[in-house]
């Protein structure tokens, strides 16, 4: 028995989109999951999206644990007559998996079907849109239903839980957004931790909480979709409500199909079609490895994302990276472990 997240009303009515420029259509890449529900969640999400807008096809796929692949949207793409295609990574932050295991992928694919050119967009990133998406929720859970005692915010500490990656420069972006989120929030502090791979991870989050004394923590997940780590968020939070009674534990639910995210995704999907798409690449330890030539295969392909070091190593595609599924062994359990591996590059 795990501690169910709040029934967050989840908003139904969604902003016309703006117009795109051209018909050429979208593959979306979700990261995939054992889950079913995991699995079920990024294929709602493409058909939502493709609702909105049925002028060009929205066909999800997935980098791993799950079908279709890559490949296969690729295919079902190309089947239909295309040859100039999308690509956006449903993913909230630009770590391995979106620096260098999606572009590998797609070099795969390119070498198989030259004819095509693939046009690669940005990850999510920190926005506008999915700020004002968590300060409403949080807003919600000051109302009597969530907050029967009536905790004021001074006495609740936020507990902020990222997924985890092995790229610094990814976590550090969990930092920023959550320090974001915080400020002008009423929170008497604000800890964060994350479910797996780097560090400190939830439990050491909740032990931090409990430093601070409060009647009430408040944890946020930072994730899309539900599957094996958000159960697991889930089964922890259970477990610290349980060991310390005394402190009030509220879980928010994952961000789902909310029509702030549709908006986001619009302007990811123009900013591809445009060619307008940045990264700030000034700390991604895979150009860092390009530069000093520590990892081979630099053919140069930038995808059109304009941040000019697409040569991530694409070929090199091990998947040995540190990455905690929920089954194997955790090879970062420890911090010095993490640590150890930090920026080295795979």
């Amino acid at each position: 028995m795990t501690l169910s997240p709040l029934a967050i009303p989840q908003p139904t009515a969604s902003s016309p989109l703006v117009p795109l420029p051209q018909a050429r259509p979208l593959l979306l890449v979700g990261h995939g999951s054992r889950d079913s529900q995991g699995r079920d969640s990024l294929l709602d999400f493409a058909a939502t999206y493709q609702a909105l807008d049925s002028s060009r096809p929205v066909i999800p796929c997935f980098l791993e644990l799950t079908t279709p692949t890559i490949l296969d949207g690729v295919e079902q793409c190309i089947a239909q007559g295309f040859t100039d295609i999308s690509v956006l990574p449903v993913l909230l932050f630009a770590a391995r998996h979106n620096k260098f295991d999606v572009t590998g992928e797609l070099d795969r694919a390119r070498a198989r079907y030259p004819q095509v050119r693939f046009h690669y967009g940005r990850h999510f990133g920190i926005t506008p849109e999915i700020l004002n998406l968590w300060r409403q929720r949080l807003d919600q859970l000051d109302g009597v239903d969530a907050n029967p005692q009536g905790i004021p915010r001074s006495e609740t500490v936020l507990l902020f839980v990222g997924r985890g990656a092995s790229d610094p420069d990814a976590n550090g972006d969990v930092y920023k957004l959550a320090r974001v989120l915080w400020e002008g929030s009423g929170y008497q502090t604000l800890e964060i931790c994350f479910i797996g791979i780097t560090h400190p991870r939830l439990e050491e989050g909740f032990r931090r909480a409990r430093l601070y004394q409060p009647k009430r923590i408040i944890v946020l997940p930072y994730f899309l979709f539900t599957g094996v780590l958000m159960k697991k968020i889930y089964a922890i939070a259970e477990a610290e409500q349980t060991a310390h009674p005394t402190i009030q534990v509220s879980c928010l639910p994952e961000m789902g199909l909310h029509p702030q995210l549709m908006q986001v995704m619009r302007r990811r999907e123009i900013e591809t079609q445009l060619g307008q798409v940045a990264m700030n690449c000034e700390l991604c330890k895979f150009r860092l490895a390009a530069q000093t030539g520590e990892v081979g295969i630099g053919h140069g392909h930038d995808h059109g994302h304009g941040h000019g070091h697409g040569h991530h190593g694409h070929g090199h595609h091990d998947h040995g990276h540190p990455h905690d599924h929920g089954s194997a062994p955790d090879p970062c359990a420890e911090p010095d472990q993490y640590h150890q591996r930090a920026w080295q590059i795979p």
